[in-house]
């Protein structure tokens, strides 16, 4: 359980006993795609249940809020970060940049089309699904999303000398790893029983999503930052939800 609460307290701003930050982050990183699951339980039924109350695209934002408070915007940082910090002229700058808590334009407008992405693919998913069907997806989309940092931790060099993700990404071995991927197949078998072709392509375009964001992290800056793993968090989890509303809406 300590485990769980670890992974839960790097993932969320949920309150978690003490202990948990004694955990190795490595290790925690293992239930990432189980606490993504949680998360898409949420959101889908929030999404779910506001959809009784109010219109589909308020029910939905309604959702998105709630992921938002929920994570305290983690990823989203992640993303916004690596939007502008890309843009550097060469590698010492880019991760200056990142490391600067100011949004930049390449930020805003990424967040921004981001977040209307999202909005409109889950009003797209709620229109086209039931609820059930709905929460089976986020379970599985959430939890592959969160557990697409797994490869990107376990491959990449940690960019920097300190910082927030050196310790999942400096500690992330093949054991931990297969582990972490395992339970990623787990919540795609939630997809795959509301539609096996959507299960397929989602998995695939995770699967791309995952490596092109490592291979641009590592022409870039050389590696993976706690920043690059919330952007691959972020990117995946959009990609995915596309990717279904392409096959079932």
């Amino acid at each position: 359980m300590r485990t769980l609460a670890a992974a839960t307290m790097l993932l969320t701003r949920v309150p978690v006993p003490v202990s948990a930050g004694n955990v190795d982050p490595a290790r925690a990183a293992v239930l990432y795609p189980v606490v993504g699951a949680a998360i898409g339980a949420i959101v889908a039924g929030v999404a779910v249940g506001a959809g009784e109350l109010w219109p589909v695209l308020i029910a939905v934002t309604l959702a998105v809020v709630t992921e938002v408070a929920l994570t305290g915007a983690l990823h989203l940082d992640g993303l916004a970060d690596c939007a502008d910090g890309m843009a550097g002229r060469d590698r010492e700058h880019r991760l200056q940049i990142m490391k600067d808590h100011s949004i930049g334009v390449y930020a805003a407008a990424t967040l921004v089309l981001h977040l209307l992405l999202k909005v409109a693919a889950l009003a797209t998913l709620l229109n086209a699904l039931s609820p059930e069907e709905m929460l089976l997806l986020l379970i599985g989309v959430y939890a592959a999303s969160r557990g697409a940092m797994l490869p990107l931790a376990r491959v990449l060099p940690y960019a920097r000398v300190e910082g927030t993700g050196r310790g999942v990404v400096q500690g992330m071995g093949t054991r931990q790893l297969v582990s972490g991927l395992a339970l990623v197949l787990v919540g795609l078998a939630a997809v795959i029983r509301v539609h096996p072709g959507a299960a397929l392509l989602m998995a695939l375009v995770a699967v791309i999503t995952t490596l092109a964001i490592g291979l641009l992290a590592h022409r870039r800056i050389g590696g993976a930052t706690g920043d690059v793993l919330g952007a691959c968090a972020e990117s995946t989890l959009l990609t995915m939800l596309l990717a279904g509303v392409a096959v079932l809406a």
